[in-house]
C-alpha cells in the first residue's frame, strides 16, 4: 500500500500553485529541453521505465513502473514529451478507473477509497498539461467526477463525517480526537501527499473557520493537494477553445457553486477564478439563463462577504465581484437582486469618498460601471453622489488619455478608462431621457435625476472636458492601431456624446471627422486587423456589444451623428470631401445582404439601416449636385431597386420600407426623363412605391375620417413623416420624369385615392392632408388626363377632396 501512495508524487513532488503554472509552461519544462533536465543514469532508467509501462500485463506492473519513474524523476523535470510518452503508455483509462471504483466503493481494489482518488486525481493533473491529452474524450469523462469531489469532499471524506456526526450525537462526544486519529493515518498512509500540505491544508482550514461561520467539517474537506489537483484538470480543459462549453455541460456550474457554498477546500482560490472564467464573455448569458437560481444566491453570498471585508479586502474584491453580476437585460424586477446592488452601492459610496491612488480607484470605478449596467442609476445614492461618481470618472480619463503623444497606456489602466467610459455614457443617457420625458412620472429622488441645474451644469462641464480629451487622444491614433479593442472602446464613447451632444466642441468635432471617417472605412472595407477586436467583442459584458465582430459596428455607433452633421453647412462640407456618401451606401449595400439572407424571425429590424438612410437624406435635400454626379447614388438606386419590393412584404420592416422608398423618391426627383425607354428596375422601384403609399390609408366601408391602415398603425409614429416626404418626393418625380404620370393611372393610385378622398370627411392631420394636395397638384400640372379626372372628381365637391384649395386652383374649379 505505501508503495502504491507513494505513486501520487507523480505530480505532487512540486507544490499545487507551480503545478497550475507548469501547465502553462510546458508542465515543467520546455520541449527543447532534451530531457527536462535528467542526467544520463535518469534518462536510462526513464526509458526503462516507459518500456515496462507500454508492456504492463496490469495495473499493479504498471503502478510499479510509475512508482520507479516518480522516485527517480520529479515531475518538474519531466518535460511535455516525457508526459506524452507516459500518457501514450498509461492512457486515460487507468486514471479514469481509479476515479470509478473510488466513488463506487468496490472493496476489490486493494486501495482504499480515498488513496485511489488521490492517485487517480494527480495522474489527470499532469497529464493535463498538455492541451491535447486536456481535450481527450476520456478524461472529458471524468469531469463531472472531479465536480463531485471538489463539491462533496472526497467518498471516504463524506462517510467518515456521516458516521462521526452519528457517534457524537449517540455518545455527546466530540468528534475531534477521531478526525486527529484520521489525519495522523491518511499522513502515514500517504506521506507524499501529506508531507508538503498538511501544514496547509491545516491552516487554510484555521483561516475558513475563522472567516466563515459555516465551513464544513474538517473531516469532509479535501486534502489541498487533491483539490489542487482536480482544479488543474477543470481549469485545462476551461482554456481549450471549447472547454466552457465541455465544463458547463457536464454540470460544472452547480458543483462550483456548491463548493463555494459549503467553503470546500480551494474553492474560494481556485474555485471562484474557474467560475468567473465561466461567466465571462459570450457564455454569460446563457449560464445566467441556466442557472438563475444557483448564481444568484452565489451573488448575495459574495456581496455578504464584500461588505463584511476590511478595507483591502474589498478593493481586491471589487474586480472579483464585477464578474458575477447577472448579465444586462436580467430582470431587475428581483428584489434579491435589487438588494445585492443596493448594499455594494452602500459599501461603494464611502470608498469612492475616501482619497484614493490610481491603482485603488480604477477597480472601484469599473464595478460601478458594472452596477450601473445591471440596474442604472435608481441605487446609486444621493445626487450629491452621482455628481461624484460622474466627477471621478472623467477626473480619470483626463488624466490618462491627456499624456503626450507616445504615451503607451497599460492594461490596467485601458481597463479602467473603459469602465469610466460607461459611466460616462450612462451618464449622457440619463440626462437624454430627462430630456425626452418631462412630463412622464417623476423618477425616484435617490438617484441622478434629481440633479439641480447647477449640478447638471457641473456634469456636462465635466463630461465636455472627459470628451474632448478623448478627441485628443484619437488624433494621435496612427491607422496600424485601428485593429486595438482600446481605441474602439474610446470610439465608441466619444459616438455616444456626438449622437447626443453635436454644438459643443464643434471645431474639435470637425477637426476629427477625417479620423472617425477613416476609422469606420477602415472597418467595415476589412482594412484593420480584426481578430482582437473580435475577441474582444465576444468577452465585453455590455448587451449591444456582445456579438461576432462584422465590421460594421464602429460605423453604426458613428451613424447618429453623421445624422446631426450631414444636417449642417461646415461639417457636410468635409464629410463629403471624405466621399462619405459612398461609405454610408457600401454601409447599406452590406447590411441588405445580410438581412436578406435570413428569413422569418432571423430577419430583425436594424435600426442602423434606417439612420443611414436618414443621413443620405440629408445629403439628397443639401446636395442636389452631388447627387446627381456621383456615382455612389446609381449604386444606390440599384439596392433601393432591389430591396423595396422585398421589404413590402415584410410587416416587421416597414419603417426601413418607407425610408427606401422615400430615399428613392428623393433621388428620382433629381433626375431628368429618360431619352429612351425606361429602365425596368426603374419601372419596378416606382410601381412598388405606389402600392406601398397607397397601404398607409384607409378609407374603410363607411364615411367618415381616414384612418391609418392595419398594417401602419404600429409604425405610423416612425413612419408618418417619412410617407408625407415621400409624397413630397412623388410630386417632384411627376414634374422631373413625366412618364411616370402614366403609370400612376396603370397601378390605379390616381383613382383609389381620389375616391379615398372624396368619400371620407377628413384626413388624420392636416400634414397629411397638404402631402397628398402636393403631389395631386404635380400630376393635374403634368398630366392633361390627370387633371381632367381630378377636375371631374372635385366637381362633385365631396369630402375632404372639397377642401384643397391648392389643387381646385391647378384644376380650375371655383
Amino acid at each position: 500500500m505505501a508503495d502504491s501512495a507513494d505513486v501520487t508524487s507523480v505530480v505532487s513532488s512540486k507544490p499545487p500553485g507551480k503545478q497550475e503554472q507548469g501547465g502553462g509552461e510546458g508542465g515543467g519544462g520546455s520541449e527543447t529541453d532534451g530531457g527536462g533536465g535528467l542526467t544520463d543514469a535518469q534518462t536510462e532508467v526513464l526509458e526503462r521505465c516507459l518500456h515496462t509501462l507500454k508492456h504492463a500485463k496490469n495495473d499493479s506492473h504498471t503502478l510499479a513502473a510509475l512508482l520507479l519513474i516518480t522516485r527517480l524523476c520529479p515531475a518538474s523535470q519531466l518535460d511535455k514529451p516525457t508526459l506524452r510518452r507516459i500518457f501514450e503508455a498509461v492512457g486515460l483509462n487507468l486514471p479514469a478507473r481509479l476515479l470509478v471504483t473510488a466513488v463506487r466503493g468496490s472493496d476489490n481494489s486493494g486501495l482504499p477509497p480515498h488513496e485511489l482518488l488521490s492517485l487517480g486525481t494527480a495522474l489527470l493533473a499532469a497529464l493535463s498539461t498538455d492541451p491535447d491529452m486536456a481535450s481527450h474524450p476520456q478524461l472529458l469523462t471524468t469531469i463531472p467526477l472531479l465536480l463531485g469531489i471538489l463539491a462533496n469532499g472526497s467518498v471516504t471524506q463524506q462517510k467518515q463525517a456521516a458516521q462521526e456526526q452519528n457517534q457524537a450525537g449517540e455518545t455527546g462526544q466530540s468528534p475531534d480526537c477521531e478526525v486527529q486519529s484520521a489525519e495522523s493515518e491518511n499522513t502515514e498512509s500517504n506521506p507524499a501527499k501529506s508531507a508538503g500540505v498538511g501544514k496547509s491544508s491545516k491552516q487554510k482550514s484555521d483561516d475558513s473557520s475563522e472567516s466563515n461561520e459555516e465551513s464544513t467539517s474538517p473531516s469532509s474537506r479535501l486534502d489541498e493537494a487533491m483539490a489542487a489537483d482536480c482544479y488543474q484538470v477543470l481549469t485545462a480543459v476551461c482554456a481549450l477553445p471549447r472547454g466552457p462549453d465541455q465544463l458547463l455541460s457536464r454540470g460544472a456550474i452547480p458543483a462550483l457553486c456548491q463548493a463555494v457554498e459549503q467553503n470546500q477546500t480551494l474553492s474560494h482560490e481556485k474555485g471562484l477564478a474557474l467560475l468567473g472564467c465561466l461567466l465571462s464573455g459570450k457564455t454569460k448569458d446563457k449560464v445566467w439563463s441556466k442557472h438563475p437560481a444557483e448564481l444568484l444566491a452565489l451573488l448575495v453570498r459574495l456581496s455578504k462577504d464584500f461588505c463584511q471585508a476590511t478595507d483591502q479586502t474589498k478593493l481586491d474584491m471589487c474586480a472579483q465581484l464585477g464578474q458575477f453580476l447577472p448579465p444586462v437585460g436580467v430582470s431587475v424586477e428581483n428584489e434579491e437582486l435589487k438588494g445585492v446592488v443596493a448594499r455594494v452601492w452602500g459599501v461603494l459610496r464611502p470608498m469612492l469618498q475616501a482619497k484614493l491612488t490610481p491603482g485603488q480607484i480604477g477597480p472601484i470605478l469599473v464595478l460601478s460601471a458594472c452596477l450601473l449596467d445591471v440596474y442604472g442609476w435608481e441605487l446609486v445614492g444621493p445626487p450629491k453622489f452621482c455628481c461624484l461618481l460622474v466627477n471621478r470618472a472623467c477626473v480619470e480619463v483626463r488624466m490618462g488619455l491627456e499624456e503626450p503623444p507616445g504615451n503607451e497606456l497599460s492594461p490596467e489602466l485601458q481597463h479602467t478608462l473603459t469602465g469610466c467610459y460607461r459611466i460616462m455614457e450612462a451618464a449622457i443617457e440619463q440626462a437624454c431621457c430627462l430630456g425626452v420625458s418631462q412630463t412622464a412620472t417623476p423618477p425616484p429622488q435617490s438617484s441622478i435625476s434629481s440633479l439641480s441645474l447647477q449640478q447638471s451644469r457641473q456634469v456636462l462641464g465635466v463630461l465636455e472636458e472627459a470628451f474632448s480629451a478623448l478627441m485628443y487622444h484619437l488624433q494621435q491614433v496612427d491607422p496600424s492601431r485601428y485593429g486595438d479593442p482600446f481605441i474602439f472602446a474610446t470610439f465608441r464613447s466619444l459616438c455616444s456624446w456626438l449622437a447626443e451632444e453635436t454644438s459643443c466642441l464643434k471645431e474639435e468635432v470637425t477637426a476629427l471627422l477625417p479620423f472617425l471617417i477613416g476609422y469606420s472605412r477602415s472597418h467595415l472595407q476589412g482594412e484593420s486587423p480584426q481578430q482582437g477586436l473580435s475577441d474582444w467583442m465576444a468577452e465585453m459584458s455590455v448587451r449591444e456589444e456582445r456579438g461576432v465582430w462584422t465590421g460594421k459596428e464602429a460605423l453604426r455607433y458613428l451613424l447618429p451623428a453623421l445624422c446631426h452633421l450631414s444636417a449642417e453647412e461646415g461639417p457636410r462640407k468635409v464629410l463629403l470631401t471624405l466621399d462619405t456618401p459612398a461609405l454610408l451606401v457600401d454601409f447599406l449595400s452590406q447590411s441588405w445582404t445580410s438581412l436578406k439572407g435570413k428569413s422569418g424571425v432571423a430577419s430583425t429590424r436594424d435600426p442602423s439601416m434606417e439612420t443611414a438612410c436618414s443621413a443620405l437624406l440629408n445629403f439628397t435635400v443639401t446636395e442636389p449636385e452631388r447627387v446627381r454626379k456621383d456615382q455612389c447614388f446609381r449604386t444606390l438606386e440599384a439596392l433601393l431597386s432591389e430591396a423595396l419590393p422585398v421589404l413590402v412584404h415584410k410587416p416587421h420592416l416597414l419603417v426601413l420600407a418607407a425610408n427606401y422608398c422615400t430615399l428613392g423618391l428623393m433621388i428620382g426627383r433629381l433626375k431628368s426623363a429618360p431619352s429612351g425607354s425606361v429602365e425596368a428596375s426603374q419601372r419596378r422601384f416606382f410601381s412598388t412605391a405606389l402600392r406601398f403609399l397607397r397601404s398607409a390609408l384607409d378609407s374603410g366601408s363607411s364615411p367618415g375620417q381616414v384612418k391609418v391602415s392595419l398594417s401602419w398603425e404600429e409604425s405610423w409614429d416612425e413612419a408618418a413623416e417619412l410617407w408625407r416626404l415621400g409624397l413630397q418626393a412623388l410630386g417632384g418625380c411627376v414634374r422631373a420624369q413625366p412618364w411616370i404620370t402614366a403609370l400612376l393611372r396603370e397601378e390605379g393610385w390616381l383613382k383609389h385615392t381620389l375616391t379615398m378622398l372624396s368619400q371620407c370627411s377628413a384626413l388624420p392631420d392636416q400634414h397629411t392632408q397638404g402631402a397628398l394636395e402636393e403631389a395631386l397638384c404635380a400630376m393635374a400640372d403634368q398630366c392633361p388626363a390627370c387633371k381632367l379626372e381630378i377636375g371631374d372628381m372635385m366637381r362633385n365637391d365631396k369630402g375632404a377632396l372639397s377642401c384643397m384649395r391648392n389643387l381646385k386652383k391647378s384644376v380650375g374649379v371655383k
